[in-house]
């Protein structure tokens, strides 16, 4: 079994090139053959093989035979590890930027309390005149 550190750094690494990432996505939607995969691409088919070798080695896919044809599939295992150690970072920003907003507020509550206190002060007084007779 390979080490977890390098099963997301394959993962990473595949999922860097934006060709790897929507080959991944048209296998989403079900099997499908090198042919049927390089299709949309402007690349020849051994271009688009070796992308898909690269999805293979990383875990990403697997592919199978059915008579003549071999298939890719999509293997969801390395993406759901890589969703899991994403989302513990998510969380932890999440909980600073919690924080940031708290600070952020106590710094906006004091400035305007510091600032009606000067309009307070600055604020001309109303001029007592005296009454003459």
């Amino acid at each position: 079994m390979k080490p977890t550190g390098y099963t997301l750094d394959a993962t990473f690494a595949a999922l860097a090139d934006p060709t790897r990432r929507a080959i991944l996505a048209r296998l989403a939607a079900g099997d499908a053959s090198v042919t049927e995969l390089a299709e949309p691409f402007d690349m020849s088919q051994p271009a688009v093989s070796k992308h898909l070798k690269v999805l293979e080695r990383a875990g990403l896919i697997s592919r199978s035979r059915q008579a003549q044809r071999r298939p890719r599939r999509l293997e969801p295992r390395p993406l759901a590890e890589a969703t899991d150690w994403i989302e513990r970072y998510r969380r932890v920003w999440e909980g600073n930027y919690k924080r940031l907003d708290a600070v952020l507020q106590e710094l906006k509550t004091k400035q305007k309390k510091t600032i009606d206190a000067l309009l307070h002060e600055v604020k001309p007084k109303p001029n007592k005149k005296r009454r003459t007779r």
